[in-house]
């Protein structure tokens, strides 16, 4: 079995290659390429990558190249966890937002539509190659803003699952409260990506025990707590918001944070400094400490098991991926990305029913679904029009001084990347 990873010169990729030695049963990887154009941090990680298979046993091969072409022709699956202008993009995303009173944030709002319009057309650009050398494989999305970036890839025909790791790390969080294995969790996790709500905690399957109202009663204080939300508010939901809520339901407290501390850019790209450091350390062979801090949790395991499922293996019966919503919410078009439970097999990913949902989180499902209509089309014929009006359908945003102002910063900051710009 042959898989690519594009985006393989990232600080993250080691997690993924522990994740690959560790679960070699699950996934039986014979050969694993990565692909990046900085040749650099690519020869550091390669050799990382390799070390931590050999200490592992695991007799996979291990190869770089910035030939995307050669990288992925004959690929079984295509992992994609690239990013357009890296941190120094990422750092614009989080701060410029802020001169106009809006969260700078790098996957939602109008940092997350930057980052959108950067990364489709190189995405859709990649995925074509992938289809002229090997039009069987899979696609599996982890780049960011993952929903726009899915849609795009399904949108053009390409076989393509997204990925995040939210998800997964509230089934460890709760497996760990409940004192069971993290496979007897079950999480009815329904929205869209990064706009997620956790309905209920099932214990041994879709139809097992809802633990989530004992959960809020015994831990309410320590889930809030760690979503930087009040938990009279978690109590008044009675469901667990992902952490990206909090720029929806405390957008100006958040602002105000964002104005006073360092950005979360300039902290990624310091331990990015620190791990590329380590990495190349010719007695390393393990993954870092610090690349807990890093972010993408458990994204190896979560990855391992969709790869596993999507490829005829053991993956798990049910994963949270984003794929078509084809009626499970019924208020969305057919053609919109969700992230909810879904079997996965060599045909794809199916979502599990959903039950009817709270119109206070249907409501804002909708109007981020119709915002995403309009990213994607921003980013796929480009004018500031599109921006402005994209810009201006978000809930985080709204209002039509804040939509122009952000818009000329937005392509001020990114003409580089725009080519229409």
């Amino acid at each position: 079995m042959k898989l690519a990873v594009v985006g393989g010169g990232s600080t993250y990729t080691p997690e993924l290659i522990d994740g690959f030695a560790r679960l070699r049963d699950t996934l039986p990887i014979s050969e694993l390429v990565l692909i990046d154009p900085a040749a650099d941090r690519l020869e550091l990680i390669g050799g990382l990558a390799r070390r931590i298979f050999a200490k592992q046993g695991h007799s996979g091969t291990i190869t770089t190249t910035s030939d995307v072409d050669a990288g992925v022709a004959d690929a079984d699956a295509v992992l994609l966890q690239l990013r357009v202008g890296g941190q120094a993009a990422r750092l614009q995303d989080e701060t410029w937002p802020l001169e106009c009173g809006c969260v700078g944030q790098e996957t939602t709002g109008a940092g997350g539509l930057a980052k959108a319009l950067r990364t489709v057309p190189v995405v859709l650009d990649i995925a074509e190659r992938v289809r002229r050398t090997n039009p069987n494989a899979w696609i599996i999305d982890f780049t960011n803003p993952v929903g726009i970036v899915t849609r795009a890839l399904l949108q053009a025909g390409h076989k393509a699952v997204g990925l995040c790791n939210v998800a997964i790390g509230f089934q460890r969080r709760f497996a760990a409260l409940l004192d069971v294995a993290p496979a007897e969790v079950h999480l009815n996790h329904v929205g869209l990506n990064h706009l997620t709500w956790e309905t209920g905690v099932r214990v041994g399957g879709p139809g097992g025990e809802d633990r989530l109202p004992a959960l809020l009663a015994e831990h309410g204080s320590s889930i809030a707590e760690n979503l930087g939300l009040p938990l009279p508010l978690i109590e008044r939901l009675g469901v667990v918001p992902s952490y990206y809520l909090r720029y929806f339901y405390a957008h100006d407290e958040v602002v105000r944070e964002l104005r006073t501390k360092p950005s979360r850019a300039s902290e990624v790209a310091e331990m990015e400094r620190q791990l590329l450091e380590m990495y190349g350390d010719p007695a390393l062979d393990t993954k870092p400490e610090l690349l807990a801090k890093r972010g993408g949790a458990f994204y190896s395991e979560a990855a391992v098991d969709l790869a596993a499922s999507l490829l005829g293996g053991g993956g798990s019966p049910y994963q949270v991926v984003n794929t078509l919503n084809n009626g499970t919410l019924p208020f969305l078009p057919d053609d919109a990305v969700i992230e909810v439970q879904a079997t996965v097999d060599g045909g794809g990913a199916t979502p599990l029913p959903v039950e009817r949902l709270d119109p206070l989180y249907a409501g804002l499902i909708a109007q981020v679904t119709a915002y995403e209509d309009l990213a994607l089309d921003a980013a796929l014929r480009g004018g500031r029009d599109r921006v402005f009006r994209a810009l201006l359908s978000h809930p985080l945003i709204g209002q039509y001084e804040y939509a122009e102002a952000l818009t000329d910063r937005l392509v001020a900051h990114n003409r580089e990347h725009l080519a229409w710009a």
